[in-house]
């Protein structure tokens, strides 16, 4: 006998998973441990005759095969049955729930726990595989389960999963009549008596802007259907969270407590609070069943805990943008506009000379006055005057009320009368309706959101599990930068390439010590001007004397730089200012500004690298993703954050390359065609052109590619880079083709051959054949405009002679001494550079001299001449040069042949 149980009091979601995996397990029983919910009591009143239920009394414990519990993984929630998973015959003990993080005590051979709304959702997905179909009476009662579980997906642990399964149950033929009847049944007339009693005597306190009820009621004997009441009592009251105890007699001296706990409260948890006594739950929704214990005890620990969990609530200075951009009333709609589409604001305040708010213009007001002809009229005559503004400490319900009531799309923050803020409605519903869920622990994960790929979660660590990854040393010197921003008001932010590398870093491996770290102040709503980022430098360098400090002014930012330090090795911290940029031409270096960090982030590049992790309190840990970032992340994605991202600056094509084969990722459809298109536009070429410097083209190219040429996965990336047709941004006629690939395939084995020690910059060598594979007249020119180093210039620029000479010269060498001679003239680089260009044959003779030949050493040296009694001078260079040649020659072998050589040639 194969039996399916379910726990005491059943409900709807354990009723619809039992009956569903009778259709899974053929010929399997349904036991109700002990009673059920009064609607599922009134449901199989009518049904029971739908589904293969027995009673518990009616089973031969010995005839017992396997047991399958659904909804729970606490024994003692099974009633009496809990004896039969102690029965040494019993082949199999499987568990389904949706419950995460309960320790099980029942000794199950397998477990499906998932993260879900309702277990039948886990029964639907295996009916769904082996492609099983239901009566629809079967589908009605699991299509109930999921609905009361899930609160019709209304719920917070409601998932798309649970939508899906629902969605096949109608296919299958579910009741939604019957659905409509039972979910929402009404109240016995029990549970209106003490619906009534708990109304009376509800006791509230309120925190952080949220209410919190709680009330006990005492009854004679056990009251079904609790679960309902307190649903009823949280929709009537509107209160955000409830602790509803029910406390009744077992005998003379002993009492059973039951206590139901909902919320509504972002960041509680109260399965974590129930599991501390026993019970469990969802976060939201969780109940306990104790006995022989003081209620109100039990009811205060519960209540300190909820008091514990409240979060801060976010405000007006948490989620405002600041500073503010702002004009004058005397500006004309024609400048505000230009301001407008170079910050891409959709809207700007007006203060008068006093600085003192008079007025908002939005960008429709700006199409209006635009449209009839008004460029040169003030913004005073068309700007909104009758404005509702906020305080710094304003919290974001109250924000949220105010935007709805007056449908109001930005609201100024004001502070001592002064504008130091504006929350916009995209600020609001960034924060509430973030693409984020929490699982049992309070974890946030992400979605991923594609139709062709595996739901999946991507968790992003607590800040303790990110600080477990870092050495120590570098978690203490970002604690000591966050605390030091803390004393003067400001917040401090991990931004960037590190805070990717901690969210892909494996979770234990404790050992990370990234190299290069940018950190950002953004602290304008409090004090901090735009040389924020230099004084905490300074601040940071006195604590830590070996750190050479830099200060660049041009672009507010300081970096603090030790090099083999023993705790820190070579370590770069960038620190600037939270700021905002605007390219003037492509490919220049940026106009900054100061900003907030919400701007700071927006300008970046990549998703993947607009990510941002909180250092300072009270949100420290927190992770800002206001980009999809996570998701790229997780589906492996490089995605560009600006259409004309790669126009202004084309460095970050290089750069979007080079994270795409450093991680394995692919580069997004649409940011490769934006790569393309700004590529074949020709902008590049015309901005050259007309401009003496562009940096992006130039020196931060060059940067680039030396990020890019001395890493492992060199050969991939400019691979990548020429199908991109991006090689184009070094010299229009740069391709990879087949002779520079092998041009490539030969440095390599020159450079293991012939620089073992490394004496030469293998990167740069790297980029002079890529060089050196253009049309001479180009190479020089291309190496100037990358600013590369002068003896580079110069060899370039002579490549060309130098190979002409050594083609032309080097066959006609009839003796070793010869070869010698002839290419003794050039460097290691330009030898190199030579033979890559050159037939097999020559190549020989060049690699011939590298490898013998220019190792060959003179027999005597001008000790030796001074013994044999000859005059230093002059003469001593080209005899003992002569020595040489005739050694290597093959006219002396030895020392004595060698002193006969000198008195047959240089006689005394």
């Amino acid at each position: 006998m194969d039996l399916i149980l379910c726990h005491t009091t059943a409900d709807f979601d354990a009723l619809g998973a039992a009956v569903g995996l009778t259709r899974v397990l053929p010929g399997s029983k349904i036991v109700l441990s002990g009673g059920s919910h009064p609607p599922v009591r009134d449901f199989l009143a009518l049904h029971r005759d739908e589904y293969p239920l027995i009673e518990r009394r009616s089973v031969n414990p010995e005839k017992i095969r396997s047991l399958t519990v659904v909804d729970t993984q606490q024994r003692d929630r099974l009633g009496k049955a809990a004896e039969w998973l102690d029965l040494p015959h019993i082949g199999e003990i499987i568990i389904y729930d949706h419950h995460l993080g309960q320790e099980s005590d029942i000794p199950a051979t397998e477990s499906y726990i998932s993260s879900v709304g309702a277990t039948t959702t886990l029964i639907v997905e295996q009916l769904q595989q082996q492609e099983i179909s239901l009566t629809p009476a079967e589908a009605t009662v699991m299509a109930l389960g999921i609905h009361v579980d899930t609160g019709s997906l209304t719920y917070d642990q409601s998932t798309p999963r649970d939508a899906l399964a629902l969605a096949w149950l109608m296919q299958q033929g579910a009741s939604l009549s019957v659905i409509s009847t039972y979910r929402d049944p009404g109240l016995s007339v029990q549970l209106q008596q003490l619906l009534t009693e708990s109304l009376e005597n509800l006791e509230y306190f309120c925190l952080h802007g949220y209410t919190v009820a709680w009330v006990t009621l005492r009854t004679k004997n056990f009251v079904p259907g609790l679960s309902s009441l307190a649903s009823e009592l949280v929709e009537l009251t509107e209160i955000d969270a409830l602790l509803l105890a029910n406390e009744y007699p077992l005998g003379e001296e002993d009492s059973r407590l039951t206590v139901i706990g909902r919320s509504h409260i972002p960041k509680t948890n109260l399965n974590v609070l129930f599991q501390l006594l026993g019970g469990g739950g969802h976060s939201q929704a969780a109940s306990l069943n104790l006995r022989g214990v003081d209620s109100e005890a039990i009811l205060k620990q519960l209540l300190d805990g909820v008091k514990a969990q409240i979060p801060h609530p976010l405000t007006a200075r948490d989620l405002m943008s600041s500073p503010v951009r702002t004009i004058l009333p005397e500006t004309t709609i024609a400048e505000a506009q230009r301001i407008l589409l170079r910050y891409g604001h959709s809207g700007l305040s007006v203060v008068d000379a006093q600085g003192q708010l008079v007025g908002i213009i939005s960008r429709r007001d700006l199409d209006v006055a635009l449209h009839h002809g008004f460029s040169h009229a003030p913004v005073k005559g068309y700007m909104t005057t009758n404005l509702k503004t906020i305080a710094p400490d304003t919290t974001l319900p109250e924000i949220e009320s105010l935007m709805v009531t007056y449908d109001i799309g930005r609201l100024p923050v004001l502070e001592n009368e002064q504008l130091v803020g504006l929350v916009t409605r995209t600020d609001v519903l960034r924060e509430l309706h973030q693409e984020r869920d929490e699982d049992e622990d309070g974890q946030k994960f992400k979605i991923q959101n594609d139709a062709n790929a595996t739901l999946t979660k991507f968790k992003i660590p607590l800040s303790t599990e990110l600080q477990n990854r870092l050495v120590p040393q570098l978690w203490k010197l970002l604690t000591t930068a966050s605390q030091e921003a803390e004393k003067r008001g400001w917040h401090l932010y991990l931004v960037g390439g590190a805070v990717r590398d901690l969210l892909l870093a494996e979770a234990t491996s404790g050992t990370l010590m990234i190299k290069d770290i940018d950190l950002v102040v953004d602290g304008f709503h409090k004090s901090a001007d735009v040389g924020a980022g230099v004084e905490l430098a300074k601040a940071l360098q006195q604590l830590y004397p070996a750190a050479r400090l830099e200060i660049h002014g041009a672009f507010q930012t300081a970096a603090l730089l030790w090099h083999k330090d023993p705790e820190l090795d070579s370590l770069w911290v960038d620190i600037a200012t939270a700021r905002t940029e605007f390219y003037p031409y492509p490919a220049a270096n940026p106009e900054v500004e100061a900003s907030s960090i919400r701007q700071d982030l927006y300008r970046r590049d990549f998703s993947i690298n607009a990510l941002a992790l909180r250092l300072t309190t009270p949100r420290a840990g927190e992770l800002l993703d206001f980009f999809g970032g996570l998701l790229d992340l997780q589906a492996k994605k490089i995605r560009v954050l600006h259409p004309n991202s790669f126009i202004e600056d084309p460095t970050r094509i290089y750069r979007g390359v080079r994270f795409a084969v450093r991680f394995g990722f692919q580069i997004e459809p649409q940011t490769e065609e934006f790569i393309r298109y700004a590529i074949n536009s020709g902008v590049y070429d015309r901005t050259a052109q007309e401009n003496s410097k562009t940096p992006a083209l130039q020196t931060r190219l060059k940067t680039e590619l030396k990020h890019i040429l001395e890493a492992p996965y060199w050969k991939s990336a400019l691979q990548l880079l020429d199908n991109l047709g991006a090689l184009q941004c070094i010299h229009p006629t740069l391709k990879l083709d087949a002779e520079l690939l092998r041009q490539l395939r030969l440095l390599e084995r020159c450079l293991r051959r012939f620089d073992a020690e490394q004496t030469l910059i293998h990167w740069e060598m790297r980029l002079e054949a890529l060089i050196a594979h253009l049309a001479p007249e180009y190479r020089a020119k291309v190496a100037k405009n990358l600013q590369l180093q002068e003896d580079t210039i110069k060899r370039l620029q002579n490549l060309a002679s130098a190979q002409t000479e050594v083609m032309e010269s080097l066959p006609k060498c009839q003796s070793p001494s010869q070869v010698v001679q002839l290419l003794r003239q050039y460097d290691l680089p330009m030898l190199i550079l030579i033979a890559l260009q050159s037939p097999r044959s020559l190549r020989h003779q060049i690699w011939e001299y590298l490898t013998v030949l220019a190792n060959v050493q003179p027999l005597l040296n001008g000790n030796d001449l001074k013994k044999l009694d000859y005059k230093p001078g002059p003469q001593y260079r080209q005899i003992l040069d002569d020595v040489v040649a005739a050694t290597l020659d093959g006219v002396i072998k030895d020392r004595t042949e060698a002193e006969e050589f000198l008195a047959q040639h240089y006689p005394k």
